[in-house]
Parts: structure tokens; C-alpha cells; sequence
């Protein structure tokens, strides 16, 4: 159907992909587990969002500027360098609140916030660009007379598979996070090292190169 091939093997390679760990996995796992269900929840939705944006990009074009253009492509990856060390600074040398009001969006922090830093995680990774871009036209017919509609039916899949995975995450997290802050100091520790893991993937960014 509009030219799509061996759509079972993507699913497939989809699963894996999304089931790889990264920042928006890392993101999911540390709303869910220091402020319940619901912020990592809301969390996946704005990854989801994320990447509708580069799935209409993808199929578009637009993202082909990223492949072709050097400056381009520095420009994002160093946005988003720039966003992930910050993620990190924040979760490493900010306070832990460990109050049992936790598993609830703590005050001042809207749903908002949540999903718009879920969004720009995924939005200002220009790797996530490039891999659909290279990813995606293996399963799509060379002769196929709806490139751009196959290619927007494949990334829908691929998003949902993917908030499927990242709710499962928020779910788990989420549970297992109502034992860790009973344990102020292991919270405390661990929101330290997902802030150096987040750190380590802006660094591991910015020393990224274009496929």
C-alpha cells in the first residue's frame, strides 16, 4: 500500500530502535520516577511531538538540509549540546525534593514545562533527523507515487511503537520511584547520575558528524 515494503521487518527494527537507551528514554524514566506516572507521561507525549516534527520534515525534505548542509547541522547539534548539558546541570546541582507529594507535578512546574522540555530533548537532536531520513526510504518503493504520504504512515508507526515503549517506561519508573524516595540519598544520587548521563549525551552530541 502507497509503495510501503516489508512493513513487519520495520515494526521490528522500529521496536529496537526506540527500545535503545537515550535522552528521550532517560527523560521519560526521570519524570516518571521522581514525579509519578502522569509527568512521564506527559513527558513521552512531548517526545511524540518532538518527532512528528521530524517525521514531516523527513518526508518533506526539509531535513535533507541537515544532511547536506555542514552549518546546519553544526547549528542544531550545538543547540541542543547546549540543552542537554543544561538538562544535566539542573538534575546534578539542583534540589531534590523527596516530600511524598513527589509522585505529583511538584508546584510551579506545570504540565507545560513538562512536555515543551520532552519536546525540545527530541525537536533539537538533529541525529533524530538523520536517522529518519535514512532509515525510513529502505521501506518505501523507489516507483511509489505517494512517497510522502508512505513516508508519514511509516514515521506514525514508528511514533506509536514508540509511546507505546516510553509509557511502559513512565509506568515503571514511576513504581519503582515510590521505593526510591522513601530513600532520600539514593534519590538524591540517582537524580545525580541521570544529570551526568544526560551531560554525557550532550557531549557525546557535540562531537557527533553528519551520516
Amino acid at each position: 500500500m502507497y509503495g510501503i515494503e516489508d512493513i513487519w521487518l520495520f515494526v521490528a527494527s522500529g521496536i529496537i530502535m526506540n527500545i535503545l537507551p537515550g535522552p528521550d528514554s532517560l527523560y521519560v524514566v526521570g519524570r516518571g520516577a521522581s514525579q509519578g506516572f502522569r509527568a512521564g507521561s506527559v513527558a513521552a507525549l512531548g517526545i511524540g511531538a518532538g518527532t512528528f516534527i521530524h517525521i514531516f520534515a523527513a518526508a518533506f525534505g526539509l531535513s535533507a538540509i541537515l544532511a547536506t548542509s555542514a552549518q546546519a547541522f553544526t547549528l542544531v547539534k550545538i543547540i541542543g549540546c547546549i540543552y542537554l548539558l543544561y538538562m544535566g546541570y539542573t538534575m546534578v546541582f539542583g534540589k531534590t525534593n523527596t516530600d511524598a507529594n513527589t509522585s505529583v507535578i511538584k508546584q510551579g512546574e506545570s504540565i507545560s514545562v513538562i512536555f515543551y522540555q520532552g519536546f525540545l530533548t527530541n525537536v533539537l537532536n538533529p541525529k533524530v533527523a538523520l536517522f529518519f531520513l535514512a532509515f525510513v526510504p529502505q521501506f518505501i518503493s523507489y516507483d511509489s507515487d505517494n512517497k510522502a504520504l508512505a513516508f508519514l504512515i511509516l514515521g506514525l508507526i514508528f511514533n506509536i511503537g514508540g509511546m507505546v515503549w516510553f509509557h511502559l517506561l513512565a509506568w515503571s519508573s514511576s513504581s519503582l520511584g515510590a521505593r526510591i524516595k522513601r530513600n532520600s540519598s539514593l534519590a538524591k544520587w540517582l537524580r545525580r547520575a541521570a544529570g551526568g548521563l544526560f551531560a554525557w549525551f550532550g557531549i557525546k552530541l557535540a562531537f557527533s558528524v553528519q551520516a
